[in-house]
């Protein structure tokens, strides 16, 4: 049997500025004045902010989405931080994922045992904020540079592909392979990677808005997003690939939350990264609209921020 023909959408734009991304930190303490601290400090520092309040629960969010940072409270009952980081450190994909331990222990034993579980960092509580920020800042510029090409895209996200300008594939993260393997091959000469047309059609439109470096791939019944990461060398260029199948998670959180059909929708972009303005786009209304359900949503969560109601999310549809 023949594939199913290829198809894919993208708004049309001749802008090249390069794509921005928010950093993605992962908060992991058992004390709620902390957590709400340290989200609400991180989001308007402009980072995209997950939390977990253990060392299990981190590492069960960990495996749906990659941080680029975490910040790993060190004594939490069950898992605590320092075994949570050293089972992490085991998967070789998350080899160098930065994380900063934060605790008020201070004696040498413990930053000892902090850095030999794995961390890059040690800060003590009561946290100075600026500090923090701009020991932030230092490791996710380090991780990029010492992870090299292959290694930094495997932790900004797991479906991950390079090809050069014609849509070959250079290589990819391995849970991408899955993905790719029933798209067609772009010629003999080319391994399986994705339309020429539409890494062109990206390359032109990226930086105008975020939903202007993305498209859509149709095989079959299957929907995958092709999102434009950045050009990482003159003829390498990364995307980031997710497969949409958005009805049954919004059920999910429809049912588990006593959602709303459209409420359950506005949560399930959140978790996954979008801004308000992204999700009008997506959903057909107004950023305003987005930011009154949202307030309905914090209320049924009985949450105070969209952090800990994606975080919140996230565990969801994991579990």
């Amino acid at each position: 049997m023949r594939p199913e023909p290829l198809e894919w959408h993208a708004p049309k734009s001749t802008l090249a500025s390069e794509p921005q991304r928010r950093d993605t930190v992962l908060v992991v303490d058992d004390t709620p004045e902390t957590l709400g601290f340290l989200t609400d400090t991180l989001d308007q520092a402009g980072y995209t902010v997950l939390i977990a309040t253990d060392g299990g629960s981190a590492l069960e969010l960990v495996d749906q989405i990659t941080p680029d940072l975490i910040l790993m409270d060190a004594v939490m009952p069950g898992i605590d931080g320092f075994e949570a980081c050293r089972r992490l450190k085991r998967e070789k994909l998350l080899a160098n994922l930065p994380v900063i331990f934060m605790t008020g222990l201070t004696e040498t034993e413990h930053v000892v045992e902090g850095l030999t579980a794995g961390g890059v960092d040690y800060v003590t509580k009561p946290i100075v904020i600026d500090e923090l920020l701009a020991r932030i800042r230092v490791h996710l510029a380090n991780a990029r540079v010492a992870c090299g090409t292959h290694a930094a895209l495997d932790a900004t996200g797991r479906f991950l592909i390079a090809t050069d300008r014609s849509g070959c594939l250079l290589w990819c993260t391995p849970k991408a392979k899955a993905l790719l393997s029933e798209l067609p091959s772009n010629g003999d000469a080319c391994s399986v990677g994705l339309p020429p047309s539409l890494v062109s059609q990206l390359l032109q439109t990226r930086g105008e808005t975020a939903s202007a470096s993305r498209a859509t791939l149709q095989i079959a019944e299957r929907r995958i997003e092709v999102s434009l990461v950045s050009r990482i060398g003159q003829d390498e260029i990364l995307f980031r690939l997710a497969e949409i199948n958005t009805r049954a998670d919004e059920q999910v959180l429809q049912q588990r939350l006593a959602l709303t059909c459209r409420e359950a929708e506005v949560l399930l972009w959140i978790s996954r990264g979008k801004s308000n303005r992204e999700i009008g786009e997506i959903l057909s209304i107004s950023p305003r609209t987005v930011n009154k359900h949202l307030e309905t949503v914090f209320v049924k969560m009985g949450v105070e921020n969209r952090a800990a109601a994606a975080g919140r999310a996230v565990r969801l549809l994991a579990g």
